[in-house]
């Protein structure tokens, strides 16, 4: 290696990047590691993607704490890249850029009607009941009937928290304009579609169970939606976590529906075709599909109007385009190779690397960040010694930048004030925590 120690600024303190840290941190290289983040409190998705009733997910926070806690890594929150600094900057101070910005804007869906009030993006409602704060205090609940379209985890989130009720999502850190507003709420059904079977949902065995666990909610499966061909079987063998989530769709199909005040319906093989409203939602309409022998499902023009009046479409998140690094708009990523990134022409851009969702997309679990992780720092450290030095290498210039600049860049230190005050505001009412909302008194209490 030409030089020591190496200066690395990872963008985006959410798992990829914390995972980047780490291992970098853990390697035989020298190396000193500045983590730049958007909000003024780490964590990314686990802070702000992840459903508040979701503890054991959320206990991942410990393991990336004491990644955080490690000399080498330094926090620095509250520092939008693109507006408070941009590329040109960060080489001005570091031998490598890591990007790992995640994925929390919502993918297209394609249909008439997606543009109708009350017509909403996963993302956004995952976003205000996890107290982001750079979205609305409040959201509109006033629909008894609502449609979640997808059967991936996230739509389970959003299905979920929509048949709870507030004050079972008391005991969470859901913050007190969000207790509110559910608290409001005036759903009673909630409908999840997914275009094929059963045995081609996506959502995890955990996940799935969790739903039938409220004493509110009734989990309601129709028995003509269990259907499976040669491709669903051979799905069912090759996976025992398949094999579990058909087993509990089933037991649902055959049970009585009992009387829980609310009820949250499971449907399969229903392709959405059409949001129905005159500017404003009032139903959907699905295509009845059916399997081909495959796992595949073709339409049968046997067409279902729902009477719902809201839709929440899950059908994907995407990640958003970063300034001055390539793009690809239609896998919503950005090119790479290895975790290099690459320019229009596939040529490596010089020490400028990417990790997480905005790498590979947003697939998989949170721990599956940590292979991507890992192949992205084996190509920054075999580049090492081909890497520009930093003009500024010391790390107190860059501190002394965004100070110049006015950013009121938060801490690893501060961020320790945060959690002490968040967890203060919730021990009165036995709850572990409160989460802060307004990002200027987050920024007060970390820098105070």
């Amino acid at each position: 290696m030409s030089r020591s120690p190496l200066r690395v600024a990872i963008v985006g303190a959410g798992p990829a990047g914390i995972y980047a840290a780490d291992i970098l941190d853990k390697s035989d290289a020298d190396v000193s590691i500045d983590l730049f983040e958007r909000m003024p409190a780490p964590f990314g998705l686990i802070r702000y993607g992840v459903a508040p009733d979701h503890p054991r997910i959320k206990g991942i926070v410990t393991a990336l704490h004491k990644v955080l806690d490690r000399p080498g890594i330094r926090l620095l929150g509250n520092v939008d890249y693109g507006t408070d600094i941009k590329l040109d900057d960060l080489r001005e101070f570091y031998d490598a850029v890591i990007f790992s910005t995640g994925a929390m804007s919502d993918r297209a869906l394609d249909i008439p009607g997606v543009d109708l009030d009350g017509s909403h993006g996963a993302a956004d409602f995952v976003s205000w009941y996890d107290g982001h704060p750079d979205v609305p205090r409040t959201w509109p609940l006033e629909a008894t009937s609502v449609a979640v379209l997808g059967v991936g985890n996230v739509a389970l989130d959003v299905a979920r928290v929509l048949a709870k009720t507030a004050d079972e999502l008391l005991t969470t850190d859901i913050p007190p304009n969000v207790y509110e507003g559910l608290k409001s709420s005036k759903v009673t059904d909630v409908h999840v579609f997914g275009r094929r079977g059963p045995a081609q949902a996506k959502f995890t065995p955990l996940e799935l169970r969790e739903l039938d666990h409220s004493p509110n909610v009734e989990v309601i499966v129709a028995p003509e939606d269990i259907e499976f061909d040669d491709g669903s079987i051979a799905a069912i063998r090759e996976s025992k976590q398949v094999d579990m989530v058909v087993k509990t769709l089933q037991e649902w199909a055959i049970r009585d529906v009992g009387d829980r005040p609310k009820r949250l319906h499971l449907h399969f093989f229903h392709s959405p075709t059409e949001i129905l409203g005159d500017g404003t939602v009032s139903g959907l309409r699905t295509e009845r599909t059916e399997l081909t022998g495959d796992g595949n499902v073709r339409g049968t023009g046997e067409f279902h109007d729902w009477d719902v009046q809201a839709v929440y479409r899950a059908v994907g998140y995407l990640s958003s385009e970063l300034p001055e690094i390539p793009f690809d708009h239609d896998k919503g990523t950005v090119p790479h190779e290895a975790g290099r990134v690459l320019d229009i022409d596939g040529d490596q851009v010089p020490g400028v690397y990417v990790t997480g969702w905005i790498k590979r997309g947003p697939v998989g679990l949170i721990g599956h960040t940590k292979g991507d992780a890992a192949e992205t720092i084996r190509s920054l450290l075999a580049d090492a010694d081909k890497l520009t030095a930093p003009v500024q290498s010391d790390p107190d210039a860059i501190t002394s930048f965004l100070a110049e600049r006015g950013v009121e860049f938060t801490t690893w230190e501060g961020w320790g004030k945060l959690d002490a005050h968040e967890r203060s505001l919730g021990e009165p009412h036995g709850r572990e925590r409160v989460k802060v909302v307004e990002r200027h008194e987050m920024v007060r209490v970390s820098r105070d």
